[in-house]
C-alpha cells in the first residue's frame, strides 16, 4: 500500500466482496424482527398492559437474568438508567469518584455524573481494548490511600466508590485480574455489560462477571426492545433495591402512595418486555450469525499490510456486537480517508467513540496517562455488522 487513498480503496473493495454490492446503505447495525414480537406486542394492546407492569415484564426479567447467569434481573428505560441505579445500588454516592475507561460511549461517564459522582479515566490495554488491570493497579498504587476504612483519591480527597469495566464491541475485558485489584483497594467492581450480551468469559457469562451489571437493548444492540437495558446480579438485596429505586420506591400497598426515598420511573414498560421475549429465543441464532460474519472478516483480511480484523482471544468467546478493523500505527493517519470511502460506497463506518477525557465536559475528570486509549482511538474502524449479513449459521 502506497498511501492512505491506496489502502482506503484496498478496504472498500474487501468489504464490498464480502457483502455484495450494496441495495442502498448498508447499516453498521440493524434490528431484525423474526420471531413472534408481533404478536406479544398486538397482546400488549388488546390486553390492556401497555405500561411498566405486566406479564412480559416479569418474563423478561426472568429470561434476561437466565441468559445472563445470574438471580435476577430488573428491566428498565435504557441502558445508561441500568447503569445509574447499578452504581447507586452499591453505594455510589454524589461526591464520589467512578474509575472508568475513557474509551467507552459516554453512557458510562453519564450514568456516574448523573448521580453527582466524578469519572475517573483510566487506560485501556490493546490485547481486550477495554480496561487494562495492570494500568489500573499502578494508577492506584499511585493515588490510592486508606483513611478510616474508606479508598480515597489522595490527591482529590474524594472516595474511590467503583470501578467500571465495559466490553467493548462485546469482546470480554479481564474481569478476574480486574476483581482482585478491585478486592486489594476495597472499591465495588460494577460490568458495564451493554454490548456484551452471549459473550463469555472462561465459559462464564457477561452479565455476571461483576457484583451487578447493566445490559443495553438499544435498537442497535444484538437483541432489542426498541429503548431498553437492565440490572442482573446474583445479589438478591442489590436486586430488590434496584427495582424499588426504579419503580419510584413506591412501599407496596393496595392503594396508598407511600414513597420511602427519592427514586426513579424507569422501569421498563411491558410494550418493550414484549420484544424482548421474542428477542431472547432468537438470540442462538443471531450469536452464530454474528460469529459466521466475524469469521468471514478475518478471512477477508488475512494477510492484508497495514490492517487486522480484530478478534477474540484466547479463553473468551464474543458476540461480534460491532466488527472492528484495527490499522497498523504507521497507518492509522489514514483512517479518515479510509471511512470516507467505506461511507462513499455505501457500507456504514464508524470510528470508536472519541475518548472522553477529550470531550470539553469531561476535560477536569481525574485521569491516569491514557497511551492506549489515544493509540486505539487513532486506529479503529467499525464495518456492517448486523446478525442478517452472518447468512443462515445456526
Amino acid at each position: 500500500m502506497t498511501d492512505a487513498t491506496d489502502l482506503a480503496s484496498e478496504i472498500s473493495k474487501r468489504v464490498r466482496d464480502l457483502l455484495g454490492a450494496p441495495d442502498g446503505l448498508v447499516p453498521l447495525h440493524e434490528p431484525e424482527f423474526l420471531g413472534d414480537e408481533e404478536l406479544f406486542v398486538l397482546d400488549c394492546i388488546r390486553s390492556g398492559w401497555v405500561s411498566s407492569v405486566g406479564k412480559y415484564v416479569d418474563r423478561f426479567e426472568a429470561e434476561i437474568a437466565q441468559a445472563c447467569g445470574t438471580a435476577h434481573g430488573v428491566a428498565v428505560v435504557n441502558g445508561t438508567a441500568a447503569l445509574e441505579v447499578a452504581l447507586r445500588v452499591v453505594g455510589v454516592m454524589p461526591g464520589d469518584e467512578v474509575l472508568m475507561p475513557s474509551l467507552t460511549f459516554i453512557a458510562t461517564a453519564n450514568a456516574t455524573h448523573h448521580l453527582g459522582a466524578v469519572p475517573h479515566f483510566v487506560d485501556a490495554e490493546a490485547r481486550t481494548l477495554g480496561l487494562d488491570p495492570v494500568a489500573l493497579r499502578a494508577h492506584l498504587d499511585q493515588i490510592a490511600d486508606r483513611r478510616d476504612g474508606v479508598t480515597v483519591n489522595a490527591q482529590t480527597g474524594r472516595r474511590l466508590a467503583a470501578v467500571v469495566p465495559m466490553h467493548v464491541f462485546g469482546h470480554p475485558v479481564d474481569m478476574d485480574t480486574l476483581a482482585e485489584v478491585a478486592r486489594d483497594f476495597h472499591i465495588a467492581l460494577v460490568e458495564d455489560a451493554a454490548e456484551s450480551l452471549g459473550s463469555t468469559l472462561s465459559d462464564r457469562p457477561c452479565g455476571s462477571l461483576g457484583r451487578v451489571a447493566a445490559l443495553s437493548f438499544n435498537g442497535n444492540k444484538i437483541l432489542t426492545t426498541g429503548g431498553g437495558g437492565a440490572v442482573v446480579t446474583d445479589d438478591p438485596d442489590l436486586a430488590k433495591r434496584a427495582k424499588h429505586l426504579t419503580t419510584t420506591a413506591k412501599v407496596p400497598h393496595k392503594w396508598a402512595f407511600f414513597h420511602d426515598e427519592i427514586g426513579y420511573n424507569y422501569r421498563m414498560p411491558n410494550l418493550n418486555a414484549a420484544l424482548g421475549v421474542a428477542q431472547l429465543a432468537q438470540l442462538g441464532t443471531r450469536l452464530a450469525q454474528k460469529r459466521a460474519l466475524a469469521q468471514r472478516y478475518i478471512d477477508c483480511f488475512a494477510g492484508m499490510d497495514g490492517v487486522e480484523v480484530y478478534a477474540e482471544r484466547s479463553g473468551t468467546t464474543s458476540n461480534y456486537w460491532l466488527n472492528t478493523l484495527l490499522l497498523s500505527p504507521d497507518r492509522a493517519a489514514a483512517r479518515d480517508t479510509v471511512l470516507d470511502a467505506l461511507n462513499g460506497a455505501g457500507l456504514m463506518a464508524r470510528p470508536v467513540w472519541e475518548p472522553l477525557h477529550t470531550l470539553a465536559i469531561y476535560a477536569d475528570c481525574p485521569r491516569a496517562d491514557l497511551p492506549v486509549t489515544a493509540d486505539l482511538a487513532a486506529r479503529i474502524v467499525n464495518v456492517p455488522s448486523s446478525a442478517k449479513l452472518g447468512g443462515n449459521a445456526r
